[in-house]
């Protein structure tokens, strides 16, 4: 169906690959992302675990965590995805032993509100009833990313 959005539900590292180390997408990801027509939806349980990651160490940023996020967000922006009751009563009912709640949080969302989830998330592939565009790109073992700010 010619001319219709696609609408994409992106995964944490996803969203964090997608700004900072966009090589390590597989090339129909990376495509989607910039194909006309396309809308980009983030959790803010994405940007919650954003925050953590920051906290713990594992993104490495030079400025306030909360103003790195914000930026990022203001710089490419995407849809907020809605956390809702439905999303939490299917993340509940999703047949898999995923432990991450994060993780089924998304699924659950990209379930409920017809969205594809994109995600490196091997756990993630195949779920009943959730539309998942894969990134395989070949992984690479890599020390934590220094984040860009623009001043």
């Amino acid at each position: 169906m010619e001319g219709a959005a696609v609408n994409l539900l992106l995964d944490t590292h996803i969203w964090l690959w997608s700004l900072l180390e966009p090589e390590r997408l597989a090339a129909p990801v990376a495509a989607a992302l910039e194909a006309e027509g396309t809308r980009r939806w983030l959790s803010p349980l994405s940007v919650w675990e954003t925050l953590l990651l920051i906290e713990r160490g594992r993104l490495k940023v030079d400025v306030e965590p909360e103003a790195w996020v914000r930026e990022a967000l203001a710089v490419a922006p995407v849809d907020e995805a809605p956390v809702t009751s439905e999303v939490a009563f299917a993340s509940r009912a999703l047949a898999t032993h995923h432990r991450d709640p994060v993780d089924r949080f998304l699924a659950a969302t990209a379930q409920v509100f017809d969205l594809t989830l994109v995600t490196a998330d091997r756990e993630l592939y195949g779920l009943a009833g959730v539309r998942v565009l894969k990134n395989q790109a070949p992984a690479r073992k890599r020390a934590a990313p220094k984040a860009r700010t623009r001043r």
